[in-house]
């Protein structure tokens, strides 16, 4: 099943910055062959379910590695059956609305 998901991961006890950590993690996801998009509060992650969890899984095991004792994780996903979608259709939809004045 193939899953759209909203990744935000929060490494806790590591300091003010947290960037090099979620560096680890884009490069977790993008060794995954995974698509993803980078924005100010997180990832959008475009893949396969197991894909896209086994991943998620491997972010927290290098955050650890790196040396964060806590994370707190959140996860906001969706799947469709009845047709593919991407990020960028989902996207897209809006975007034709808002020129079409709606």
């Amino acid at each position: 099943m193939k899953v759209i998901a909203d990744l935000c991961v929060v490494p806790i006890g590591v300091g003010v910055s947290v960037s090099r950590y979620i560096a680890a993690c884009e490069k977790v996801l993008s060794a995954a062959g995974l698509s993803t998009r980078l924005h100010a509060y997180g990832t959008n992650i475009e893949g396969d379910w197991d894909t896209v969890f086994a991943a998620i899984k491997r972010c927290h095991e290098v955050v650890h590695e790196m040396g964060a004792p806590r994370i707190s994780t959140t996860i906001k996903l969706g799947t469709r059956t009845d047709r593919p979608q991407t990020m960028d259709d989902k996207v897209r939809s809006v975007e034709d609305k808002l020129k079409q004045g709606h």
